[in-house]
Protein backbone atom coordinates (compact mmCIF):
# COMPACT_ATOMS: atom_id res chain seq x y z
CA UNK A 1 0.00 0.00 0.00
CA UNK A 2 0.77 3.44 -0.50
CA UNK A 3 0.65 5.97 2.61
CA UNK A 4 1.12 9.44 2.83
CA UNK A 5 1.66 11.11 6.08
CA UNK A 6 0.96 14.86 5.89
CA UNK A 7 2.62 17.16 8.70
CA UNK A 8 0.58 19.76 9.39
CA UNK A 9 1.38 20.35 12.60
CA UNK A 10 3.58 23.51 12.92
CA UNK A 11 2.46 27.12 13.96
CA UNK A 12 4.02 28.94 11.55
CA UNK A 13 5.63 31.90 13.50
CA UNK A 14 7.39 33.32 10.64
CA UNK A 15 4.02 33.80 8.82
CA UNK A 16 3.58 36.87 11.09
CA UNK A 17 -0.49 35.25 10.71
CA UNK A 18 -2.27 36.05 14.27
CA UNK A 19 -5.13 34.83 13.57
CA UNK A 20 -4.63 31.46 12.89
CA UNK A 21 -1.06 28.38 11.60
CA UNK A 22 -0.26 28.68 8.27
CA UNK A 23 -1.40 25.86 6.75
CA UNK A 24 -5.13 27.07 7.88
CA UNK A 25 -4.66 30.71 5.97
CA UNK A 26 -7.23 31.02 3.00
CA UNK A 27 -5.95 30.76 -0.67
CA UNK A 28 -8.53 31.67 -3.22
CA UNK A 29 -11.04 30.47 -0.80
CA UNK A 30 -9.51 27.27 0.43
CA UNK A 31 -6.97 26.53 3.84
CA UNK A 32 -3.34 25.88 2.20
CA UNK A 33 -3.81 22.53 3.81
CA UNK A 34 -6.68 20.92 1.70
CA UNK A 35 -5.04 21.76 -1.58
CA UNK A 36 -2.13 19.29 -0.22
CA UNK A 37 -4.58 16.97 0.95
CA UNK A 38 -6.18 17.00 -2.28
CA UNK A 39 -3.18 16.23 -4.29
CA UNK A 40 -3.00 12.89 -2.44
CA UNK A 41 -6.11 12.11 -1.83
CA UNK A 42 -6.63 13.09 -5.92
CA UNK A 43 -3.61 10.25 -7.18
CA UNK A 44 -4.71 7.28 -8.16
CA UNK A 45 -1.94 5.52 -6.27
CA UNK A 46 -2.34 6.98 -3.07
CA UNK A 47 -4.44 4.27 -0.59
CA UNK A 48 -5.04 6.48 2.30
CA UNK A 49 -3.42 9.63 4.37
CA UNK A 50 -2.48 10.08 7.94
CA UNK A 51 -2.43 13.63 8.99
CA UNK A 52 -0.91 15.16 11.84
CA UNK A 53 -2.50 18.33 12.67
CA UNK A 54 -2.04 20.71 15.89
CA UNK A 55 -4.55 19.16 18.74
CA UNK A 56 -6.50 22.43 19.29
CA UNK A 57 -7.44 22.60 15.23
CA UNK A 58 -8.25 18.81 15.03
CA UNK A 59 -11.55 19.80 15.00
CA UNK A 60 -11.43 22.71 12.44
CA UNK A 61 -9.54 20.23 9.76
CA UNK A 62 -11.71 18.00 10.47
CA UNK A 63 -14.51 20.06 9.41
CA UNK A 64 -12.86 21.18 6.79
CA UNK A 65 -11.86 17.94 5.24
CA UNK A 66 -15.77 17.45 5.55
CA UNK A 67 -16.44 20.79 3.38
CA UNK A 68 -14.22 19.79 0.47
CA UNK A 69 -14.91 16.15 0.22
CA UNK A 70 -11.39 14.74 1.11
CA UNK A 71 -11.74 11.14 1.17
CA UNK A 72 -9.04 9.05 1.79
CA UNK A 73 -8.23 10.30 5.30
CA UNK A 74 -7.34 7.10 7.39
CA UNK A 75 -6.63 9.22 10.65
CA UNK A 76 -5.88 12.50 12.08
CA UNK A 77 -3.44 12.39 14.86
CA UNK A 78 -1.78 15.30 17.28
CA UNK A 79 1.32 16.68 16.64
CA UNK A 80 4.43 16.26 18.71
CA UNK A 81 6.48 19.29 20.49
CA UNK A 82 9.31 18.94 17.48
CA UNK A 83 8.97 18.16 14.01
CA UNK A 84 10.26 15.29 14.51
CA UNK A 85 8.05 14.02 17.22
CA UNK A 86 5.12 14.87 15.00
CA UNK A 87 5.99 13.31 12.31
CA UNK A 88 6.92 9.95 14.58
CA UNK A 89 3.54 10.06 15.83
CA UNK A 90 1.93 9.72 12.18
CA UNK A 91 4.49 7.03 11.71
CA UNK A 92 3.18 6.05 14.40
CA UNK A 93 -0.39 6.36 13.66
CA UNK A 94 0.23 4.47 10.07
CA UNK A 95 2.09 1.67 11.40
CA UNK A 96 -0.15 0.17 13.32
CA UNK A 97 -3.12 0.42 10.18
CA UNK A 98 -0.94 -0.53 7.60
CA UNK A 99 1.64 -3.40 6.65
CA UNK A 100 5.28 -2.42 7.18
CA UNK A 101 6.27 -2.89 3.43
CA UNK A 102 3.96 -0.35 2.59
CA UNK A 103 5.32 2.68 1.16
CA UNK A 104 4.93 5.87 3.23
CA UNK A 105 5.25 9.10 1.68
CA UNK A 106 6.13 12.27 4.56
CA UNK A 107 4.89 15.20 3.16
CA UNK A 108 4.50 18.95 4.17
CA UNK A 109 0.70 20.17 4.52
CA UNK A 110 2.57 23.50 3.57
CA UNK A 111 3.62 22.31 0.40
CA UNK A 112 0.80 22.43 -1.76
CA UNK A 113 1.87 22.61 -4.87
CA UNK A 114 2.99 18.87 -5.00
CA UNK A 115 2.36 17.49 -8.56
CA UNK A 116 1.29 14.24 -9.42
CA UNK A 117 4.44 13.20 -11.26
CA UNK A 118 6.17 13.73 -8.52
CA UNK A 119 4.24 11.39 -6.49
CA UNK A 120 4.34 9.09 -8.91
CA UNK A 121 8.13 9.02 -9.10
CA UNK A 122 8.69 8.63 -5.01
CA UNK A 123 6.65 5.41 -5.02
CA UNK A 124 8.22 4.12 -8.32
CA UNK A 125 11.35 5.20 -6.53
CA UNK A 126 10.34 3.71 -3.22
CA UNK A 127 9.35 -0.12 -4.82
CA UNK A 128 12.25 -0.09 -6.80
CA UNK A 129 15.46 1.68 -4.26
CA UNK A 130 13.91 1.54 -1.17
CA UNK A 131 13.65 5.03 -0.97
CA UNK A 132 12.60 8.95 -2.67
CA UNK A 133 13.87 12.30 -1.43
CA UNK A 134 12.21 15.02 -3.59
CA UNK A 135 15.28 17.73 -4.85
CA UNK A 136 15.55 20.56 -7.10
CA UNK A 137 18.90 21.65 -8.42
CA UNK A 138 20.79 24.39 -6.94
CA UNK A 139 20.32 27.51 -8.92
CA UNK A 140 22.51 30.17 -6.76
CA UNK A 141 26.35 29.96 -5.31
CA UNK A 142 26.42 27.75 -2.04
CA UNK A 143 28.90 28.92 0.20
CA UNK A 144 30.33 27.28 4.04
CA UNK A 145 31.31 30.21 6.42
CA UNK A 146 32.36 29.92 10.11
CA UNK A 147 32.24 33.22 12.39
CA UNK A 148 31.28 35.42 9.52
CA UNK A 149 33.82 34.40 7.36
CA UNK A 150 33.57 32.57 4.08
CA UNK A 151 35.47 29.78 4.30
CA UNK A 152 34.57 28.03 1.03
CA UNK A 153 32.44 28.51 -2.07
CA UNK A 154 30.93 24.69 -3.42
CA UNK A 155 30.20 24.03 -6.54
CA UNK A 156 26.61 24.27 -7.28
CA UNK A 157 26.37 21.82 -9.92
CA UNK A 158 27.41 19.32 -7.47
CA UNK A 159 24.26 20.47 -5.22
CA UNK A 160 20.59 19.93 -4.56
CA UNK A 161 17.94 21.06 -2.51
CA UNK A 162 15.77 18.65 -0.34
CA UNK A 163 12.52 18.76 -0.65
CA UNK A 164 9.53 16.54 0.15
CA UNK A 165 8.05 14.18 0.03
CA UNK A 166 10.40 11.62 1.67
CA UNK A 167 9.81 7.88 1.15
CA UNK A 168 10.73 5.32 2.82
CA UNK A 169 8.83 1.73 3.50
CA UNK A 170 7.16 2.05 6.38
CA UNK A 171 8.53 -0.16 9.00
CA UNK A 172 11.96 1.01 7.94
CA UNK A 173 11.27 4.35 9.13
CA UNK A 174 8.91 3.53 12.26
CA UNK A 175 11.71 1.84 13.37
CA UNK A 176 14.55 4.45 12.67
CA UNK A 177 12.36 6.97 15.17
CA UNK A 178 12.28 4.76 17.47
CA UNK A 179 16.17 3.85 17.34
CA UNK A 180 16.47 7.85 17.41
CA UNK A 181 14.41 7.91 20.55
CA UNK A 182 16.28 5.36 22.35
CA UNK A 183 19.46 6.40 21.93
CA UNK A 184 18.43 10.67 22.65
CA UNK A 185 18.76 11.69 18.90
CA UNK A 186 15.96 14.23 18.85
CA UNK A 187 16.98 17.12 16.55
CA UNK A 188 17.08 15.45 13.23
CA UNK A 189 16.03 17.92 10.59
CA UNK A 190 13.80 15.77 8.39
CA UNK A 191 13.25 12.10 7.61
CA UNK A 192 15.77 11.93 4.88
CA UNK A 193 18.40 12.71 7.98
CA UNK A 194 17.26 10.59 10.04
CA UNK A 195 17.37 7.45 7.85
CA UNK A 196 20.69 8.45 6.50
CA UNK A 197 22.30 8.22 10.23
CA UNK A 198 20.92 4.91 10.72
CA UNK A 199 22.87 3.60 7.35
CA UNK A 200 20.10 3.89 4.57
CA UNK A 201 21.04 5.10 0.74
CA UNK A 202 19.02 7.57 0.13
CA UNK A 203 18.17 7.71 -3.74
CA UNK A 204 17.21 11.14 -5.35
CA UNK A 205 14.08 12.00 -7.21
CA UNK A 206 13.77 15.28 -8.77
CA UNK A 207 10.99 17.03 -8.25
CA UNK A 208 9.04 20.75 -9.37
CA UNK A 209 10.96 24.12 -8.65
CA UNK A 210 7.10 25.25 -7.87
CA UNK A 211 6.84 22.85 -4.93
CA UNK A 212 7.53 25.26 -2.03
CA UNK A 213 7.22 25.07 1.36
CA UNK A 214 5.09 28.21 2.56
CA UNK A 215 7.11 29.43 5.69
CA UNK A 216 6.68 33.36 4.98
CA UNK A 217 4.40 35.98 4.21
CA UNK A 218 6.41 36.02 0.81
CA UNK A 219 6.19 32.16 0.06
CA UNK A 220 2.33 32.73 0.50
CA UNK A 221 2.74 35.63 -2.30
CA UNK A 222 4.03 33.54 -4.53
CA UNK A 223 2.04 30.31 -4.09
CA UNK A 224 -0.60 32.40 -4.92
CA UNK A 225 0.94 33.85 -8.33
CA UNK A 226 2.03 30.46 -9.21
CA UNK A 227 -1.55 29.33 -9.07
CA UNK A 228 -3.09 32.40 -10.90
CA UNK A 229 -0.80 31.65 -13.77
CA UNK A 230 -1.73 28.35 -13.97
CA UNK A 231 -4.98 29.08 -14.00
CA UNK A 232 -4.76 31.74 -16.92
CA UNK A 233 -2.37 29.23 -18.99
CA UNK A 234 -5.74 27.03 -18.38
CA UNK A 235 -7.98 29.25 -19.72
CA UNK A 236 -5.78 31.71 -22.39
CA UNK A 237 -3.73 28.76 -23.37
CA UNK A 238 -0.64 30.66 -22.33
Amino acid sequence: MNIAVIFAGGTGQRMNSRTKPKQFLLVHGKPIIIYTLEAFDQHPDIDAIVVVCLKEYIDVLEQLIAKFGVGKIAAIVPGGSSGQESIRNGVDKANRLYPADSVVIVHDGVRPLIDQQTITDCIVSVKKNGSAVTVVPATETIVQSEDGVITNIIDRKQCQLARAPQCFRLGELHDAHHKAVEEGGLDFIDSASLMLYYGHKLYEVEGANSNIKITTPSDFYIMRAIMDAEESSQIFGL
